[in-house]
């Protein structure tokens, strides 16, 4: 827990920050040693893995789940905690992108999925500061907000009940006169991220799921029909494998990472917010975000903490420059909390595609992935990790699963293009401080 106090001070962390502070603690977990046999056999203890775990064992598989460190401890114990329907992604250029078929059947499944977080949720008593209250994209431009009307006429289309607010009701719902129009999303809504993933630990282990802790995979290899694991202390005998690794991927499973470009982003949090201040900062308890390509993103959590956030990574001289650029645009967007220390930072990793689609990828007989979320972890990772669940049971095929496939085919420029955007947040954010 050394980064996690390391936060308390101001200094960034590579770690859940302040998620790690505030989650509920996480159920009681060993590492795998010994021999063991399971039907299925999922990899990685993020958003994806445990939805996976949790719906075979409801199905009543025999699933076993082998975490390298701790629940949640990559992305999806470091986010915003913003619940989204659809992607990053217009949705018309996310149909255009996936193929008109499968387009159509991506966005309705995405529409749908913040409705499914919700319900696992309400149904396993998930401690997790759940607010499904909506989420506010916010346009601080004539561009921006042009581009909002265009998201809100594409989503109404489809039956979304989004809205555009004017001038006046943003400033209203964000506290802030620095917007001049959002889309209000009433599907969305905000989580602890943390408490959530290990909320779906634990109902998974209640549903009969094995999960291990401390047992990354260092081998697989086929075994008869199936496949065997095996870990420093143990070996994992078993028919299919669900590999949700993604971006925080170790050997041998880092052909994961090869079709994905790094995208950093931080937040930093202040000491909970006075009453008179928290009932002018996004009172109606929305997340929200901007149409900035470096965008930035606000919310508070249940304690009435402000959480801020942007591309970037809290490294070296990064660090700096990022805490500097928060400090200055949370004074920006709430003058009255101008000096208002920022007390807790930390940071994590968002796999890119080339194309901003997710990816089903089948790696041998069995073996089974999806990657590449785009920044949209928590209600798509919680869809895709049913959707295979689903395909290792038979119950879909591999074509009921509407995203791309095929050979997992590395991103020549995934290096290149991780540099620019930690780079180039950087570099905005630093020109931000001479504007």
């Amino acid at each position: 827990m050394t980064s996690d106090r390391a936060a308390l001070d101001g200094r960034a962390s590579d770690g859940p920050g302040l998620w790690a502070l505030t989650a509920p603690s996480a159920p009681e977990t060993r590492a795998l040693a010994g021999n063991l046999s399971a039907d299925v056999a999922v990899v990685g203890g993020g958003y994806t893995g445990l939805s996976a775990a949790l719906h075979l064992a409801e199905a009543g598989v025999r699933v076993a789940l082998l975490e390298g460190s701790e629940i949640g401890s990559g992305g999806s114990g470091r986010n915003v905690g913003l619940v989204n329907a659809g992607l990053w992604l217009m949705p018309d250029d996310l149909i255009a992108r996936a193929g008109p078929e499968n387009g159509l059947r991506l966005l309705d499944a995405l529409a749908d999925a913040p409705a499914l977080v919700w319900r696992l949720i309400a149904r396993h008593g998930i401690d997790c500061e759940a607010m499904p209250k909506g989420t506010l994209h916010c346009a601080p431009d004539a561009r921006g907000k042009a581009a909002l009307a265009v998201r809100a006429a594409q989503w109404q289309a489809r039956g979304a009940e989004v809205r555009l607010l004017d001038a006046a009701e943003t400033r209203t719902r964000t506290g802030s006169r620095a917007f001049r129009a959002a889309l209000f999303d009433p599907r969305a809504g905000t989580i602890q991220p943390l408490g959530y993933a290990r909320g779906l630990a634990r109902a998974a282990m209640a549903a009969g799921a094995q999960v291990f802790t401390g047992s990354p995979v260092t081998g697989m290899a086929p075994a008869g029909d199936g496949w065997t694991l095996t870990t420093a202390q143990g070996r994992l005998r078993c028919d299919r494998v669900i590999l949700a690794t993604n971006v925080y991927s170790t050997p041998p499973f880092t052909r994961l990472c090869d079709h994905q470009a790094i995208l950093p982003f931080f937040n930093f949090a202040t000491d909970p917010l006075p009453p008179e201040l928290r009932a002018r900062v996004l009172p109606g308890g929305e997340g929200a975000w901007d149409t900035r390509k470096i965008l930035t993103s606000i919310r508070c959590d249940a304690a009435g903490r402000l959480i801020i956030g942007s591309v970037g990574q809290l490294g070296g001289v990064d660090a700096g420059v990022h805490r500097a650029w928060a400090a200055r645009t949370l004074a920006r967007l709430y003058p009255a909390l101008r000096d208002t220390p920022l007390r807790l930072g930390w940071w994590g990793r968002i796999g890119t595609t080339q194309d901003a689609l997710p990816r089903l990828h089948r790696h041998a007989r069995g073996v089974w992935s999806i990657s590449g979320c785009n920044g949209r972890g928590i209600a798509p990772g919680t869809l895709f990790g049913q959707m295979l669940a689903h395909l290792a049971q038979d119950r879909i095929a591999p074509d009921d699963i509407p995203l791309p496939s095929g050979p997992l085919a590395p991103d020549a420029l995934r290096t290149l293009r991780g540099a620019l955007y930690r780079g180039g947040a950087a570099g905005l954010h630093t020109l931000s401080a001479r504007i």
